[in-house]
Protein backbone atom coordinates (compact mmCIF):
# COMPACT_ATOMS: atom_id res chain seq x y z
CA UNK A 1 0.00 0.00 0.00
CA UNK A 2 1.77 3.37 -0.76
CA UNK A 3 2.44 5.70 1.90
CA UNK A 4 -0.43 8.25 2.74
CA UNK A 5 -0.03 10.59 5.59
CA UNK A 6 -2.49 11.60 8.23
CA UNK A 7 -4.78 14.54 8.40
CA UNK A 8 -7.28 16.08 10.54
CA UNK A 9 -10.59 17.19 9.46
CA UNK A 10 -13.04 18.48 11.85
CA UNK A 11 -16.38 19.54 11.43
CA UNK A 12 -19.54 21.62 13.04
CA UNK A 13 -22.65 20.80 12.68
CA UNK A 14 -25.38 23.74 11.78
CA UNK A 15 -28.09 20.84 11.26
CA UNK A 16 -27.88 17.43 12.18
CA UNK A 17 -30.24 14.93 10.07
CA UNK A 18 -30.26 11.45 9.65
CA UNK A 19 -27.69 10.10 7.10
CA UNK A 20 -25.45 12.90 7.24
CA UNK A 21 -22.18 11.22 8.37
CA UNK A 22 -22.43 8.27 5.55
CA UNK A 23 -22.98 11.16 3.34
CA UNK A 24 -19.27 12.60 4.13
CA UNK A 25 -18.11 9.22 4.23
CA UNK A 26 -19.07 8.25 0.57
CA UNK A 27 -17.74 11.51 0.15
CA UNK A 28 -14.42 10.75 1.49
CA UNK A 29 -14.93 6.99 -0.20
CA UNK A 30 -14.92 8.54 -3.60
CA UNK A 31 -12.07 11.00 -3.58
CA UNK A 32 -10.13 7.41 -2.39
CA UNK A 33 -9.87 9.19 1.26
CA UNK A 34 -9.66 6.66 3.96
CA UNK A 35 -11.24 7.48 7.45
CA UNK A 36 -8.44 5.92 9.99
CA UNK A 37 -10.57 6.98 13.10
CA UNK A 38 -13.85 8.97 14.19
CA UNK A 39 -15.62 10.38 16.90
CA UNK A 40 -17.54 13.61 18.29
CA UNK A 41 -15.14 16.20 19.66
CA UNK A 42 -16.82 19.00 21.58
CA UNK A 43 -20.31 20.13 21.68
CA UNK A 44 -21.46 19.70 18.12
CA UNK A 45 -18.66 18.65 16.31
CA UNK A 46 -17.21 15.25 14.82
CA UNK A 47 -13.26 14.40 14.26
CA UNK A 48 -11.91 12.36 11.84
CA UNK A 49 -8.83 11.21 11.36
CA UNK A 50 -8.00 10.36 7.15
CA UNK A 51 -5.11 8.77 5.55
CA UNK A 52 -4.73 11.12 2.23
CA UNK A 53 -2.19 10.46 -0.51
CA UNK A 54 -1.83 14.11 -1.62
CA UNK A 55 -2.42 17.71 -0.76
CA UNK A 56 -4.57 17.39 -4.54
CA UNK A 57 -7.18 15.39 -2.87
CA UNK A 58 -7.45 17.36 0.00
CA UNK A 59 -7.83 20.56 -1.90
CA UNK A 60 -11.10 19.01 -3.58
CA UNK A 61 -12.28 17.42 -0.15
CA UNK A 62 -12.38 20.68 1.39
CA UNK A 63 -13.89 23.02 -1.98
CA UNK A 64 -16.76 20.12 -1.95
CA UNK A 65 -17.29 20.40 1.74
CA UNK A 66 -17.65 24.53 1.33
CA UNK A 67 -20.62 23.62 -0.50
CA UNK A 68 -22.62 21.44 2.18
CA UNK A 69 -24.98 23.69 4.05
CA UNK A 70 -25.33 21.54 6.82
CA UNK A 71 -21.96 21.54 8.32
CA UNK A 72 -19.15 24.28 8.89
CA UNK A 73 -15.32 22.83 8.36
CA UNK A 74 -13.49 24.01 11.33
CA UNK A 75 -10.23 22.78 11.12
CA UNK A 76 -8.01 20.39 8.22
CA UNK A 77 -4.76 20.05 8.47
CA UNK A 78 -2.05 17.73 8.60
CA UNK A 79 -3.11 15.95 12.07
CA UNK A 80 -1.59 17.26 15.58
CA UNK A 81 -1.10 15.19 18.85
CA UNK A 82 -3.96 17.22 19.80
CA UNK A 83 -6.51 15.84 17.07
CA UNK A 84 -5.17 12.21 17.66
CA UNK A 85 -5.84 13.04 21.20
CA UNK A 86 -9.12 14.50 20.55
CA UNK A 87 -10.44 11.80 18.27
CA UNK A 88 -9.12 9.19 20.72
CA UNK A 89 -10.96 11.31 24.23
CA UNK A 90 -13.63 12.65 22.27
CA UNK A 91 -12.74 15.97 23.50
CA UNK A 92 -10.41 18.85 22.81
CA UNK A 93 -7.16 20.03 25.24
CA UNK A 94 -7.91 23.54 26.28
CA UNK A 95 -4.88 25.76 25.18
CA UNK A 96 -3.92 29.23 27.01
CA UNK A 97 -4.51 31.93 24.26
CA UNK A 98 -1.87 34.20 25.28
CA UNK A 99 0.65 31.53 26.47
CA UNK A 100 0.23 28.94 23.25
CA UNK A 101 2.72 26.82 25.31
CA UNK A 102 0.52 26.21 27.99
CA UNK A 103 -2.14 23.55 28.18
CA UNK A 104 -4.82 23.32 30.89
CA UNK A 105 -6.72 20.53 32.39
CA UNK A 106 -8.76 19.58 35.24
CA UNK A 107 -8.58 16.44 37.30
CA UNK A 108 -11.18 14.71 35.17
CA UNK A 109 -9.55 14.98 32.42
CA UNK A 110 -6.46 12.63 33.69
CA UNK A 111 -7.00 10.16 31.23
CA UNK A 112 -6.22 12.36 28.27
CA UNK A 113 -3.48 14.12 30.29
CA UNK A 114 -1.44 11.22 31.13
CA UNK A 115 -2.49 10.16 26.85
CA UNK A 116 -0.58 13.69 26.53
CA UNK A 117 2.33 13.54 28.53
CA UNK A 118 2.73 9.65 27.46
CA UNK A 119 3.13 10.61 23.58
CA UNK A 120 5.75 13.39 24.37
CA UNK A 121 7.52 11.16 26.85
CA UNK A 122 7.79 8.69 23.61
CA UNK A 123 9.52 11.01 21.39
CA UNK A 124 13.78 10.91 21.88
CA UNK A 125 15.51 14.18 22.69
CA UNK A 126 15.93 16.73 25.82
CA UNK A 127 11.94 17.88 26.52
CA UNK A 128 11.21 20.57 29.64
CA UNK A 129 7.98 19.82 30.71
CA UNK A 130 6.59 22.29 33.31
CA UNK A 131 3.29 21.12 35.53
CA UNK A 132 1.37 23.42 38.09
CA UNK A 133 -1.40 22.37 40.45
CA UNK A 134 -2.11 22.77 44.07
CA UNK A 135 -2.01 19.76 46.65
CA UNK A 136 -3.49 16.22 46.18
CA UNK A 137 -4.70 16.97 42.67
CA UNK A 138 -3.00 14.07 40.92
CA UNK A 139 0.40 15.81 39.25
CA UNK A 140 2.76 13.44 40.14
CA UNK A 141 0.06 10.52 39.79
CA UNK A 142 -0.01 11.69 36.27
CA UNK A 143 3.78 11.79 35.71
CA UNK A 144 4.26 8.33 36.78
CA UNK A 145 1.28 6.92 35.05
CA UNK A 146 2.24 8.84 32.02
CA UNK A 147 5.94 7.14 32.28
CA UNK A 148 4.72 3.93 32.47
CA UNK A 149 2.30 4.26 29.65
CA UNK A 150 5.52 4.96 27.64
CA UNK A 151 6.93 2.17 28.99
CA UNK A 152 9.97 4.44 30.60
CA UNK A 153 11.50 4.39 34.03
CA UNK A 154 10.72 7.29 35.91
CA UNK A 155 13.97 8.48 38.33
CA UNK A 156 12.51 11.23 41.13
CA UNK A 157 15.33 13.96 42.03
CA UNK A 158 13.10 15.15 43.97
CA UNK A 159 9.89 14.81 45.18
CA UNK A 160 7.03 14.09 48.27
CA UNK A 161 5.06 10.71 46.58
CA UNK A 162 5.89 8.47 48.95
CA UNK A 163 8.46 10.14 51.38
CA UNK A 164 10.57 13.66 50.96
CA UNK A 165 13.23 12.89 48.19
CA UNK A 166 16.34 14.56 47.23
CA UNK A 167 19.25 13.00 45.49
CA UNK A 168 22.32 14.37 45.39
CA UNK A 169 23.92 11.28 43.22
CA UNK A 170 22.55 8.92 40.82
CA UNK A 171 23.98 5.35 39.91
CA UNK A 172 25.43 4.89 36.44
CA UNK A 173 22.35 3.01 34.80
CA UNK A 174 20.02 6.08 36.08
CA UNK A 175 21.58 8.11 33.96
CA UNK A 176 20.29 6.74 30.75
CA UNK A 177 18.28 8.96 28.54
CA UNK A 178 15.15 6.55 27.69
CA UNK A 179 14.39 7.28 31.65
CA UNK A 180 12.02 10.27 32.56
CA UNK A 181 13.74 12.73 35.28
CA UNK A 182 11.22 14.22 38.19
CA UNK A 183 11.66 16.95 40.09
CA UNK A 184 9.26 19.01 42.62
CA UNK A 185 10.35 22.36 42.14
CA UNK A 186 9.41 23.30 45.95
CA UNK A 187 11.50 20.91 47.46
CA UNK A 188 14.71 21.43 45.15
CA UNK A 189 14.14 24.91 46.52
CA UNK A 190 13.86 24.44 49.59
CA UNK A 191 15.51 21.27 51.24
CA UNK A 192 18.41 20.53 48.47
CA UNK A 193 21.87 21.43 48.79
CA UNK A 194 24.52 22.64 45.99
CA UNK A 195 24.94 18.71 45.18
CA UNK A 196 21.80 17.87 44.45
CA UNK A 197 21.98 21.53 42.23
CA UNK A 198 24.61 20.31 40.56
CA UNK A 199 22.89 16.59 39.98
CA UNK A 200 19.94 18.50 38.28
CA UNK A 201 22.28 20.87 36.05
CA UNK A 202 23.69 17.43 34.84
CA UNK A 203 20.46 15.94 34.13
CA UNK A 204 19.11 18.91 32.23
CA UNK A 205 22.23 18.91 29.90
CA UNK A 206 21.01 15.07 28.74
CA UNK A 207 18.89 14.61 25.90
CA UNK A 208 16.24 12.98 27.99
CA UNK A 209 12.52 14.10 29.51
CA UNK A 210 12.64 16.16 32.62
CA UNK A 211 9.22 17.15 34.45
CA UNK A 212 9.06 19.60 37.05
CA UNK A 213 6.69 20.27 39.35
CA UNK A 214 6.09 23.37 40.60
CA UNK A 215 8.44 25.11 38.13
CA UNK A 216 7.38 28.88 39.24
CA UNK A 217 9.27 28.31 42.31
CA UNK A 218 12.01 26.29 40.50
CA UNK A 219 12.96 28.62 37.89
CA UNK A 220 13.13 31.39 40.71
CA UNK A 221 15.86 29.37 42.80
CA UNK A 222 17.82 28.44 40.00
CA UNK A 223 19.40 29.74 36.55
CA UNK A 224 16.76 28.63 34.68
CA UNK A 225 13.53 30.03 33.22
CA UNK A 226 9.95 29.32 32.31
CA UNK A 227 11.64 30.15 28.19
CA UNK A 228 13.36 26.87 29.06
CA UNK A 229 10.17 24.90 29.52
CA UNK A 230 8.89 22.95 25.81
CA UNK A 231 5.46 22.69 27.99
CA UNK A 232 3.08 23.92 30.97
CA UNK A 233 1.07 22.00 32.05
CA UNK A 234 -1.72 23.33 34.25
CA UNK A 235 -4.12 20.87 36.68
CA UNK A 236 -7.03 22.01 38.36
CA UNK A 237 -9.78 20.39 40.80
CA UNK A 238 -12.26 22.23 38.61
CA UNK A 239 -11.63 25.38 36.02
CA UNK A 240 -12.18 27.92 38.56
CA UNK A 241 -9.78 26.79 41.25
CA UNK A 242 -6.91 29.24 41.48
CA UNK A 243 -3.09 27.87 41.50
CA UNK A 244 -1.41 30.14 43.93
CA UNK A 245 1.77 29.45 46.42
CA UNK A 246 0.30 31.96 48.78
CA UNK A 247 -1.30 29.34 51.00
CA UNK A 248 1.58 27.06 51.18
CA UNK A 249 4.30 30.35 52.27
CA UNK A 250 1.50 31.57 54.90
CA UNK A 251 1.21 28.35 56.59
CA UNK A 252 5.29 27.99 56.54
CA UNK A 253 4.90 24.34 55.05
CA UNK A 254 8.04 25.06 53.05
CA UNK A 255 9.72 24.78 56.91
CA UNK A 256 7.67 22.38 58.10
CA UNK A 257 7.92 19.04 55.49
CA UNK A 258 5.04 20.94 53.70
CA UNK A 259 2.56 19.72 56.44
CA UNK A 260 2.69 15.63 54.97
CA UNK A 261 0.62 17.41 51.88
CA UNK A 262 1.02 15.65 48.53
CA UNK A 263 2.94 17.82 46.06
Amino acid sequence: MEDRKEWYLEYEIKINRPGLLGDISSLLGMLAINIKSINGVDDRKRGLLLLVKNEEQVGRLESILQTVETIKVTKIRESKLRDRLAVRHGRYIQRDHDDRKTFRFVRDDLGILVDFMAEHFKQEGHKLIGIRGMPRVGKTESIVAASVCANKKWIFLSSTMIKQTVRSSLIDDEYNVNNIFIMDGIVSAERANEQHWQLIREIMRLPAVKVVEHPDIFVQHSEYSLDDFDYIIELREDPSQEITYDMLQNNRMFQSGFGGFDY
